[in-house]
This record gives C-alpha cells, sequence and structure tokens, in this order.
C-alpha cells in the first residue's frame, strides 16, 4: 500500500519537488515488478524444481526396491525424527540384525529399522534397497515432489517481492537523506542571519 501511496506525486502541483516525481516512478516501477515479475519468477523457478524433482521420483523409484528381509535378532528401540514423506507424525522403529537377499541375487546381512512392533527370530518385513542390495531410503512421493516445487516457487515470488519492496526503501532512504544534507546547507548558508531582519543591526 506505501508503494501506491507514492502515486499521488504526479498530480501537478506547484509544491512539488523534482524527488516527488522520482519517488513516483520509483513506486510505479516497484508496483509493476511486484505485480508481474514476481510471480513470473516464481512459476519459472516451481516449474524448474518440478522437473527436476520429478526427475528425481523417476530415477528413484527405477534404482530402488523392496526387498523382504528375515528377522535374526533385535538390537534396540530407536525413535525416528518425523519422516515429512510419512503419513505417520511420529514412528517408533525396531532396529534388528537381519538377512536379505538384494535384487542383483547378493545375500546381505546387517542391522536395519524395521516397523515390527516387537520383533522376533525369524519374522519377515521389507525394507528398500538399491540395485546392489544395499539400504536405501524410501524413493521419493510424486505428491511431495510436487508440493516441495510449489513451494519452491512462492518462496522464490516472495524472495522477489522482498528484494524489489527493500531496493525501493534503500532508493527513498538515500533520497531522504540527500534532502536533509541539502536542507542542512541551506540552514547554515541562512542560519546567520536568521532572526536579524529589521533589528536594525
Amino acid at each position: 500500500m506505501r508503494t501506491i501511496s507514492g502515486l499521488w506525486r504526479w498530480r501537478r502541483n506547484p509544491l512539488r519537488r523534482t524527488t516527488d516525481l522520482v519517488e513516483a516512478w520509483v513506486a510505479l516501477v516497484a508496483l509493476l515488478l511486484i505485480a508481474v515479475a514476481a510471480p513470473v519468477i516464481g512459476s519459472l523457478v516451481g516449474a524448474r524444481a518440478q522437473d527436476s524433482l520429478q526427475r528425481s521420483v523417476r530415477d528413484q523409484r527405477h534404482s530402488r526396491h523392496l526387498v523382504a528381509a528375515t528377522v535374526v535378532r533385535m538390537l534396540e528401540r530407536a525413535r525416528l525424527e518425523p519422516d515429512p514423506d510419512s503419513s505417520t507424525a511420529h514412528e517408533y522403529r525396531t532396529r534388528v540384525l537381519a538377512d536379505w537377499t538384494g535384487p542383483d541375487g547378493t545375500r546381505q546381512h546387517g542391522p536395519v529399522l524395521s516397523g515390527l512392533k516387537s520383533p522376533h527370530k525369524g519374522d519377515h518385513f521389507v525394507v528398500w534397497t538399491d540395485a546392489h542390495g544395499r539400504i536405501a531410503t524410501r524413493p521419493l512421493d510424486s505428491a511431495t515432489a510436487t508440493t516441495h516445487a510449489v513451494l519452491a516457487g512462492f518462496g522464490a515470488a516472495a524472495l522477489t517481492t522482498g528484494a524489489v519492496e527493500g531496493g525501493r526503501r534503500l532508493i527513498l532512504w538515500r533520497m531522504v537523506r540527500r534532502r536533509y544534507a541539502r536542507w542542512d546547507q541551506a540552514w547554515d548558508r541562512a542560519g546567520p542571519d536568521w532572526g536579524r531582519a529589521g533589528t536594525g543591526s
């Protein structure tokens, strides 16, 4: 709203200064940049992020596999930080020693996190692995990737808006400082004679 309020300075007025007109032009340019450039930049960044993230989704779906694992013994119970891609806010997982066979046929053995509440020897669960059977994280979900891309677009638009508004305020701040400096110079020239008119001195 402060940007729009600067537009009144275009009206013809004998008291209008050159700096008032400059402020009006700065306000108009800032308004146009916020109304046009910020949404365009946001949509471009969002589209670029969407392409990149959806490519990652396809790559991860191709390179990661669900395989069955068998519990050898329980190691310890651990509470994980919330996974933003998970359907539940907090997941309690159990750390177990397990055996599994990778997609390439290699037999693997090691500690993994299972979703079993009370695992016993011989229980089965599934884990995500890469093509060689090494434990991997769950592949990125397409909907989550789209959400991240939309947030990136909004973030880019907000940053652009903030940068434009910051630039406008910086220009106005410099103009006001220059105006005060000129007033100080004018006062220094007029100050010694101020109030002496008509005193007969």
